[in-house]
């Protein structure tokens, strides 16, 4: 028996009807085409499918499509500027070569949002241990760190 599901995904009006298992990671990618939230772990350990619920950061392979209901969800393709240009944190990483393969990329600025929006002055360590729940198997993390302080003051916040 599949569950009635309403929201709003990147600023639009989104229903459908969704087994009650199903996982929002699947519903993002399979049900809205929307392929840049990534999945590498299924279990919530890696953080490439980080999506923004009610404005805050979330780990979407770890909730149920039907638990979002009346919900705001945000994906990496919802932060594009109306003319199309990079985000502020997009723009920092690209400059401060914050990604190599970018799998881990959309989840990571995902998180670098949620990061500087409710910790805005962080040091070089508070970011790292807010960014603890993404991993990135090709970076050394020091070119994403100093990325998310770009961004962060880039944003403005």
């Amino acid at each position: 028996m599949k569950v009635p599901l309403s929201l709003r995904v990147n600023g639009k009006a989104v229903s459908a009807e969704v087994e009650p298992d199903a996982l929002m990671s699947t519903f993002i990618r399979e049900h809205l085409a929307l392929t840049g939230t990534h999945v590498g772990c299924d279990t919530g350990q890696c953080g490439a499918c980080t999506v923004h619920v009610n404005g805050r950061a979330a780990k979407s392979c770890n909730l149920l499509a039907a638990q979002m209901h009346g919900a705001e969800v945000t994906t990496i393709e919802g932060i594009t500027p109306a003319d199309g240009s990079l985000h502020p944190m997009q723009a920092a990483f690209k400059a401060c070569h914050g990604l190599q393969c970018g799998f881990c990329t959309p989840g990571m600025v995902m998180s670098a949002i949620d990061l500087v929006q409710h910790w805005p002055h962080g040091t070089e360590a508070e970011v790292r241990e807010g960014l603890e729940g993404n991993f990135c198997r090709c970076t050394g993390y020091q070119n994403i760190v100093r990325a998310v302080m770009q961004g962060a003051k880039s944003m403005g916040v």
